[in-house]
């Protein structure tokens, strides 16, 4: 398993957020509508990981700077966005190592918390974020008010 950090444009990046959308789409309806942008995650403010095994980009995740003036965040914040493994790698602990490397990463960036925004028909993300240490907290960003957001926090100390 190889960990490489990549552009959000590049073609297996796009590949594997497309195939987290139709996910979303399948679940909810449509795709996440929450704003994202490219330069989100180039560094210093921010980082998005592939997994590889065997030269096939199995996972992903970022992390990007959460907005400070958002109410309930701070300066410290790192927002966690595009978790997913493909399904055909599931099982094999691909989402939990993907999860304390862009944690490991955040911290080494100088964040102090990963906050994050999930929905409530993902209850095996929902599942893995508590079973890592994570805690709810009250709504932010794009969905914020939908009885379908669960958001949560973890401190990366």
């Amino acid at each position: 398993m190889e960990f490489r950090a990549l552009g959000y444009q590049h073609p297996d990046v796009r590949k594997l957020c497309d195939e987290v959308q139709q996910i979303y789409t399948e679940r909810y309806g449509d795709p996440d509508q929450g704003p994202v942008d490219e330069s989100d995650f180039a560094p210093p403010s921010g980082l998005f990981l592939v997994v590889y095994q065997d030269g096939r980009a199995l996972a992903c995740g970022g992390w990007r700077v959460a907005d400070p003036a958002e109410p309930g965040l701070s300066a410290g914040d790192a927002e966690l966005k595009r978790m997913y493994v493909r399904p055909d790698a599931r099982g094999r602990g691909l989402a939990r190592a993907v999860l304390a490397e862009v944690e490991h990463r955040a911290r080494e960036a100088g964040r102090t918390r990963m906050i994050l925004e999930t929905g409530t028909l993902q209850p095996e993300a929902i599942a893995l974020y508590r079973s890592s240490g994570y805690t709810d907290i009250p709504g932010f960003g794009y969905y914020r008010n939908s009885p379908l957001s669960v958001c949560m926090a973890k401190e990366l100390g």
